[in-house]
């Protein structure tokens, strides 16, 4: 069976891939998100972010002629002022993304997905694909609710400071599009992607 190679840290995307039996490790990458150009669309924008992880990611020693499924991701929300933004960088920006969510807020994941192969000393890539999918929510949470939230939720890991999984689900009020789009990572779509690049043949 092969082993998914992912260049994140998010806890909501290791949890996904779990819960999907998606067997993956976790591997590093030492792109820079603020070298990118944060005047893009949200689309190009998140791409383009989760592209530089790819070219960035830190892959182990390979063995000629072996091969390697790798993947990389990014979230960005953007609020009804169209205002793009990541995640909180502390508690004070939690609080005020909390905020500036309770209206329509248009959550969007980009992923790239690399089949490799390790030839002549390299790993070089075979197959490439990159997929974006966004999706619209509504996340309220009351002013004498913040607190709790961003004590029980993955708020403070999360784009706009919206986890609406777990505890987060106390607070959703509605999704329009894909759930796990706005987790962290769109499944349906990663599925598809998995199935071209033949991660799933024996």
């Amino acid at each position: 069976m092969n082993v998914l190679l992912l260049g994140s840290s998010s806890q909501s995307r290791q949890r996904l891939l779990s819960e999907a039996n998606i067997p993956f490790v976790m591997i590093g990458h030492t792109a820079d998100e603020t070298a990118c150009d944060w005047g893009l669309p949200l689309q190009k924008l998140v791409e383009s972010i989760a592209l530089s992880k790819m070219e960035h990611v830190v892959l182990p020693q390979g063995e000629e002629g072996q091969q390697c499924f790798v993947l990389t991701a990014d979230t960005l929300s953007q609020d009804i002022y169209g205002n793009i933004t990541g995640k909180p960088i502390d508690r004070e920006d939690a609080r005020q993304k909390i905020k500036d969510s309770r209206g329509r807020t248009y959550t969007g994941t980009a992923f790239c997905l690399d089949k490799r192969i390790y030839r002549a000393g390299a790993w070089q890539v075979e197959h490439r694909i990159v997929r974006f999918v966004g999706a619209h929510c509504q996340f309220i949470v009351p002013d004498n609710w913040v607190e709790n939230y961003l004590e029980n939720s993955l708020g403070m890991q999360a784009s706009g400071a919206i986890a609406i999984e777990e505890y987060g689900g106390l607070f959703l009020k509605e999704v329009q599009g894909s759930y796990t789009t706005i987790v962290g990572l769109p499944l349906f779509e990663l599925r598809e992607a998995l199935s071209e690049v033949g991660f799933f043949a024996q």
